[in-house]
């Protein structure tokens, strides 16, 4: 295995050549290559479990159940599912051409766009830093790695496990403070990954602006959950109190908010608080399957809307019943274990409200009545979208995820993955048999017989 490349004073150009040179040899694109590192990266995961369920642990205080289904689990899932179809999806796509281009065949080529940069967040560490690996192994790239700060145990976990498994100038993990990625960003990369804050993904933009970089950003917002008249309360409060307070609320897509039919507030809010002593008992403080908030300075954010014990991190399962549209916890993105209900009275005066914010990463809507989700479809917009359920959405391979607006652009999982770290490049093969004079100048038609014969010779 080569040395890890030694960085000096957060120059990364070197690094970045380095993988530019690497890429360019043209060995990442072969398709036994890159089932090859899938493979390499699958047992490298498989090996350090135990590592990485200590250091989610030590970081957020996630149960081993928890943080194998929605991190490491859910990586592995997602090299399976690139192993199996990599090859159909390495495949060029047939496309027919214009007559004017007759005789001749044009076929869509997925090529990899060079070297990436993923940067990743705290909250689910390990499977936001590296479910993106898995689609840029996959369609061929090299990489660079910025893992959270903020989860300084998981960093370190992945950082070994990388340089142990691949050569710097193929993969490797940057770790540091918010300057190393600054100066990152400084770089030139050929795509970047990005997952945060909606203010950060902002800053990332610019920075790609500088090169012309394309970047998919992953970001997050007041995720809603409408519950109408009819929706059943108990599995209702069940599906929304598990998407909101698994991980301690620190979930993008988790229900920010409960928006509901007046009529059944408070029976819903019972029907919540229910659900919660059935998750964590009594005292969720005392019950291992309860997380922390990642560090001090996002405690003391949330500890405007709740009381909370500052020397462990840990702020209680709260349910806020009574919330209007101009209460403060209304007015940015939580992300932590509180939840706002907020009633409606009528259904399309709470659609125009929710159509003057932000476009959320999710929406969840739960009612039965086919005419009432249509209308909530029609007249909202969002990232992704579940009916009578929460979060979900997000484990389909096969269901494109990621957000529009403010909450994001591109998408990722399964195929799209792939495609999200593909350049898809046109191929035109013509015979030169014949050649027909009829398109070279000087014109042969007049300009009104050539509109006619355009029309036929391109279509449309």
């Amino acid at each position: 295995m080569p040395p890890t490349i030694q960085l000096l004073k957060m120059d990364y150009a070197p690094l970045i050549g380095r993988q530019r040179q690497y890429f360019q040899t043209g060995g990442t694109r072969a398709p036994a290559y890159r089932q090859e590192q899938l493979r390499r990266l699958q047992a490298a995961i498989e090996a350090r479990e135990s590592a990485l369920l200590a250091a989610l642990h030590a970081d957020l205080h996630k149960p081993a159940s928890e943080a194998y289904t929605s991190e490491i689990g859910f990586v592995l899932s997602d090299i399976r599912h690139a192993l199996k179809n990599l090859p159909a999806w390495m495949t060029p796509q047939r496309r027919s051409v214009p007559l004017m281009a007759w005789p001749g065949r044009a076929a869509i080529h997925p090529e990899p766009f060079g070297v990436a940069l993923i940067i990743g967040p705290w909250n689910y560490p390990f499977q936001l830093l590296v479910s993106p690996l898995v689609g840029a192994i996959a369609a061929g790239n090299c990489a660079v790695l910025k893992p959270s700060e903020f989860a300084p145990q998981t960093s370190a976990v992945i950082s070994k496990l990388i340089a142990d498994t691949f050569p710097a100038e193929y993969i490797t993990v940057v770790e540091g403070e918010r300057e190393v990625a600054e100066s990152l960003l400084r770089e030139k990369f050929d795509t970047i990954f990005f997952t945060g804050s909606t203010a950060v993904g902002r800053a990332v933009m610019s920075a790609a602006a500088k090169h012309l970089t394309p970047v998919t950003l992953e970001l997050g917002g007041k995720c809603p959950a409408i519950v109408c008249a009819d929706a059943p309360l108990d599995v209702t409060a069940r599906r929304i109190a598990w998407g909101k307070f698994m991980n301690a609320g620190q979930t993008c897509v988790a229900p920010d908010f409960v928006l509901v039919d007046r009529r059944i507030r408070q029976p819903l809010t019972d029907a919540l608080r229910q659900a919660v002593r059935e998750f964590y008992g009594d005292d969720p403080q005392r019950n291992p399957d309860y997380g922390r908030i990642v560090n001090r300075r996002h405690f003391d954010r949330l500890s405007a809307f709740a009381t909370g014990d500052a020397g462990d991190l840990y702020i209680p399962p709260t349910i806020l019943p009574e919330v209007s549209w101009d209460s403060p916890v209304m007015q940015e993105e939580i992300f932590g274990p509180i939840l706002p209900v907020v009633e409606f009275e009528n259904l399309d005066a709470a659609l125009t409200q929710l159509r003057q914010r932000p476009i959320p990463l999710a929406l969840y809507l739960f009612t039965h009545d086919r005419a009432t989700q249509e209308h909530v479809l029609a007249g909202t917009r969002s990232g992704g979208v579940c009916i009578n359920d929460t979060v979900v959405h997000i484990a389909g391979k096969e269901l494109p995820f990621g957000g529009l607006g403010e909450s994001g652009m591109g998408a990722y999982h399964g195929k799209a993955s792939f495609d999200c770290f593909s350049h898809r490049r046109v191929v035109v093969r013509r015979l030169t048999a014949l050649d027909s004079r009829f398109r070279y100048p000087p014109p042969k038609l007049s300009l009104e017989k050539l509109k006619k014969v355009y029309r036929f010779l391109i279509g449309g």
